[in-house]
């Protein structure tokens, strides 16, 4: 701590008449200084763990180009998208379907939804752009399967129908959610 005050500075006095200057302690942040050595070190039974002083563990929040974190509640308000969820009868909907937020809390489905990463993945500004990719890969992939797979079989013909479905529906949900995270995400 004394060497945080070590330094001083000089400073215009506040008096007004510009003559004196007055000497303050320069200041410096705790969280910039490298841990000494000692500082953040706990010893038991003869092994030692150092805890760094001033080093966050997980880091700043990740922003790519200098653009800041997204603030994923406050854009949510912003699109008013509970209210247009209430108008379109999903919350109703939910509810009869026994998802209320006190279930939501039982079940712990925000907690897993981080544990996931869906929750990081809606502030990641990379998200979009994978989604769109992976829409155009499944666009593709529908009819790249009904052209590939042949057609001597019943088997092979409902096969073709299937997978060019879903390719048709998952590709659609991956394209929707790309314009829904960026949207999103751009609301700052």
């Amino acid at each position: 701590m004394a060497s945080l005050l070590s330094q001083t500075t000089a400073r215009p006095s506040s008096s007004g008449s510009g003559k004196g200057r007055v000497l303050l302690p320069r200041v410096t942040a705790m969280a910039t200084q490298s841990p000494k050595s000692g500082s953040g070190t706990k010893r038991s039974s003869g092994t030692t763990t150092v805890f760094p002083v001033g080093k966050p563990a997980g880091g700043p929040a990740k922003t790519t180009k200098g653009s800041a974190p997204v603030k994923l509640l406050t854009n949510v308000e912003k699109l008013r998208l509970l209210t247009k969820a209430e108008k379109a009868g999903l919350l109703s909907a939910a509810e009869r379907a026994g998802l209320s937020l006190s279930a939501v809390e039982r079940l712990g489905l925000l907690s897993k939804a981080e544990e996931l990463g869906v929750l990081s993945a809606a502030t990641d500004p990379g998200t979009p752009g994978t989604l769109q990719g992976l829409a155009l890969l499944l666009l593709a992939a529908g009819p790249a399967v009904v052209f590939l797979v042949p057609e001597q079989y019943p088997w092979e013909v409902a096969l073709q129908a299937v997978v060019a479905l879903a390719c048709v529906a998952g590709g659609s949900a991956a394209f929707a959610a790309s314009s829904f995270v960026s949207r999103l995400q751009g609301t700052s």
